[in-house]
């Protein structure tokens, strides 16, 4: 079975998406916006608002407006907004989405507060959207594209750009802060502010940059898209197909007989929206809100792009009798306890020294990035069932170092002779979890 190129991938797409450019990742007639937590590394905690107050966060958690997100020494978090762009939270930082809206001419405004620690913006600044960060007494308000770190304690509060001029407001008035420079504000004197003529490398500034390279080398072509959150982790944990009789299908790689996309999750309940449920795979989201899955004989699940005028809270797809279905099931009314579905979604796999990767996992436990070539695994798992591989080391948020991405020398080994090959650079063509 042949596979189209990307290139072909990303126009099939737009396609899609481009009847539903104004549309809302939310029900139809709210001005409300439901955004991604792409990535939980260490302990993160969120407060969806619910009366709960902060618990255990996971991966593919929606983030509404009013939710906090909280992490600790060892946590790390990255949240990605509907055209790519991302947050990135370091370890023990708190932020709040106060707002998550559309304005009446249908662009997305955002408003975060930093409430303390430190965090970095990757914003596109597609489709006259808006973008505000607040902190100290200091606000950063975008209609363009920019990439800046922003830090604050008790004691001060910095803005250093990498790219783009970012201008940051407050009591002492406006200071605008071009490209490798930083601004310096006083919290205990609102009039004080300093504008460095450099940037002062962090060591969470290497995390930032690979998150950035991940997203860039697998959505490429990609954030023109009004749904552009998750296609670069659906670029690296699988592949499309044009499938006779089907049309444009992607299945996720190391699926195998007996494997269905709804084994592994959770169900998380929020004011105004219910219960939605939150897959446990590394490349569930959009699969989880937008299209429909079906099994197709002899290729098994896989998901049908489309329908980018609904957005999902439980997944839809299309009943079979071919094989057993785990149906989805949201939890009773009158409940607000997060549910785990299967194995759940609660605790975020980390990959140790080597890692067995077996036919049905779909990628679960594969840090993103962290293997050159999931497409040629794919294939040596489905002869053996399972390869042990030897992931890269990603970024650790307490020692300060780097490798991840742009040192990605994942390796793996066959199961049935210990051979030992690197795998090769850049995105697979080949098939999903084809058998």
């Amino acid at each position: 079975m042949s596979t189209p190129s990307l290139s072909r991938v990303n126009l099939v797409l737009l396609a899609f998406a481009g009847c539903a450019l104004l549309t809302l990742p939310a029900m139809a007639d709210s001005q409300a916006r439901i955004v991604r937590l792409s990535d939980v590394q260490g302990s993160v905690q969120i407060d969806k608002n619910s009366g709960l107050g902060f618990e255990n966060a996971f991966l593919n958690l929606p983030i509404t407006q009013g939710a906090q997100l909280r992490t600790r020494d060892n946590g790390r978090a990255e949240v990605e907004f509907e055209d790519g762009s991302t947050l990135r939270v370091t370890p023990n930082t708190t932020v709040e989405f106060s707002t998550l809206a559309l304005s009446d001419a249908g662009n997305r405004v955002s408003i975060v507060n930093l409430v303390e620690g430190m965090a970095y913006v990757n914003w596109l600044g597609k489709n006259g959207d808006r973008f505000t960060v607040n902190f100290s007494s200091e606000k950063v308000s975008l209609d363009h594209a920019a990439h800046f770190r922003v830090n604050f304690s008790s004691r001060a509060a910095d803005l250093a750009v990498f790219k783009g001029d970012v201008e940051a407001e407050g009591p002492s008035g406006k200071v605008l802060v071009a490209k490798n420079k930083t601004a310096t504000f006083d919290v205990t004197d609102n009039d004080k502010s300093t504008l460095a003529n450099n940037v002062v490398e962090d060591p969470l500034d290497s995390w930032d940059r690979e998150s950035i390279a991940y997203h860039d080398q697998y959505a490429k072509n990609n954030n023109s898209s009004p749904y552009g959150y998750g296609l670069s982790d659906l670029n690296y944990y699988g592949a499309y197909s044009d499938v006779p009789g089907y049309g444009m299908m992607w299945q996720p790689y190391f699926t195998g007989v007996g494997w269905d996309p709804f084994m592994d999750g959770a169900w998380g309940w929020y004011p105004g929206f219910g219960y939605m449920f939150a897959s446990a795979y590394p490349w569930g989201w959009l699969p989880y809100r937008y299209g429909n899955w079906m099994f197709v004989p002899a290729f098994g699940w896989m998901w049908q792009p489309g329908g980018w005028n609904t957005w999902l809270g439980v997944p839809r797809f299309t009943s079979t009798t071919l094989v057993h279905v785990n149906p989805l099931v949201a939890p009773a009314t009158g409940t607000v306890k997060t549910v785990a579905v299967g194995k759940g979604g609660s605790v975020s796999p980390v990959a140790s020294s080597a890692l067995v990767v077996r036919a049905r996992s779909a990628g679960m436990g594969i840090p993103r990035g962290s293997l050159r070539d999931l497409g040629h695994l794919n294939h040596e798992v489905a002869k053996s069932g399972f390869a042990s591989v030897h992931p890269a080391t990603q970024f650790s948020a307490s020692s300060g170092r780097a490798s991840g991405l742009s040192a990605s020398q994942g390796s793996f080994s066959r199961a049935s002779s210990g051979h030992m090959s690197s795998g090769g650079g850049g995105h697979s063509s080949g098939g999903g979890g084809h058998r």
